[in-house]
């Protein structure tokens, strides 16, 4: 079995204290690593949201669709699914991308489950270096 590598990032700034959707979605990409400084086009956070509509509708989408629904070159859009795919956050069926989940609230949960499982892990693992140790 192949061992799968999924970065989860989370970064714990201030929720907007008065919002809109959009402030509400940034933040929670911001809060999830996604969108940075470096995403000066926004184009990760619109990709984002393409996906999200997919899922709303159940549709599962490729590259080229994506690339050419956001104005973006494919490259461009690739680079940002190799991105949410390592992030856990998007799957990739055949040549088709789709959120992990069909709405966010579950996309959470799914990824909280990650982390509490990886910190487990962790644990262990430093329970028997500490043993090794002597600690």
């Amino acid at each position: 079995m192949a061992l799968v590598r999924t970065r989860i990032t989370i970064v714990q700034t201030r929720k907007p204290d008065r919002s809109t959707v959009n402030d509400e979605l940034r933040w929670l990409g911001e809060s999830l690593g996604l969108f940075g400084e470096r995403d000066r086009d926004k184009s990760c956070y619109r990709l984002f949201l393409e996906l999200l509509k997919a899922a709303k509708e159940q549709n599962l989408v490729s590259s080229d669709d994506l690339a050419e629904r956001l104005g973006l070159t494919r490259g461009t859009v690739v680079h940002h699914l190799i991105k949410l795919r390592r992030s856990g956050l998007v799957l990739v069926e055949g040549k088709r991308y789709v959120l992990r989940a069909n709405n966010l609230e579950v996309l959470i949960d799914d990824i909280k489950r990650d982390v509490e499982k990886a910190c487990v892990e962790m644990k262990q693992a430093a329970k028997e270096i500490d043993d090794m140790l002597g600690l």
